[in-house]
C-alpha cells in the first residue's frame, strides 16, 4: 500500500500523457447548487477515482480555483473535466444534444425513488446530486429517468451529498 502525508497528496500533479491515455467511463456527474465547497472538492477527487467523462458545476456551485476547492480536491480540479453552466437543467440539455441515449439520474429522496439496490444502469449515465438543504431541483426531477435514493434506517435521513455520491457511484461503476 502506498502511503502519502497531507503535503504528498497536496502536491500531487500528472503528466498530461497520462491523463490523456486514461479511459474514461461514460458517466458524467451534475452538482445542482451544491453550495459547500468541501463537497465540491471531494466530488473532483471522486470523478478523478472513478474516471467519470465531466463534471458540470450548476448554479450556485463555486468553481475553481477556490481555496476550499483546491484543498478538498487535492487539485484533482486541474485534470478533471469540468464545466459551469447557469443551471443543471442547461447541463442536461447539453448533455442530452451530445449523448441522445444518457440515462439521467437523480439522486434523491422522493416519492417516485427507488432504492439505489435496485437501480440497474444504463450508459452514458448523468448523475445529479443537489443542494445540500433543498435537493435536487424540481425542473431536474421532472427531466430524470430515474430517482435513486438511498436507504436510511436510523435516525437522522440524509448523508453528505459527497458521501452519497461516493456510494451511488461505486455501486454503479460495478456495471461497468
Amino acid at each position: 500500500m502506498i502511503k502519502l502525508n497531507a503535503a504528498q497528496l497536496r502536491t500531487q500533479e500528472s503528466d498530461p500523457n497520462v491523463i490523456k491515455k486514461i479511459k474514461k467511463n461514460p458517466i458524467y456527474i451534475v452538482l445542482d447548487n451544491v453550495y459547500d465547497t468541501y463537497n465540491i472538492g471531494s466530488v473532483f477527487r471522486l470523478a478523478d477515482a472513478l474516471a467519470c467523462k465531466k463534471i458540470f458545476l450548476c448554479g450556485s456551485t463555486e468553481t475553481p480555483p477556490n481555496p476550499r476547492i483546491k484543498k478538498a480536491s487535492i487539485n484533482t480540479w486541474k485534470w478533471v473535466d469540468w464545466e459551469y453552466k447557469k443551471t443543471a437543467v442547461a447541463a442536461i440539455k447539453q448533455l442530452s444534444i451530445n449523448n441522445q441515449q444518457s440515462t439521467i439520474v437523480a439522486i434523491e429522496q422522493h416519492p417516485k425513488s427507488v432504492p439505489l439496490s435496485k437501480f440497474k444502469p444504463e450508459f452514458p449515465l448523468v448523475i445529479v446530486v443537489g443542494n445540500e438543504t433543498y435537493g435536487v431541483s424540481p425542473e431536474v426531477l421532472k427531466m430524470a429517468d430515474k430517482i435513486v435514493e438511498l436507504p436510511m434506517f436510523g435516525i437522522n435521513k440524509s448523508l453528505n451529498v459527497m458521501v452519497t455520491c461516493g456510494i451511488v457511484l461505486y455501486r454503479i461503476v460495478e456495471f461497468l
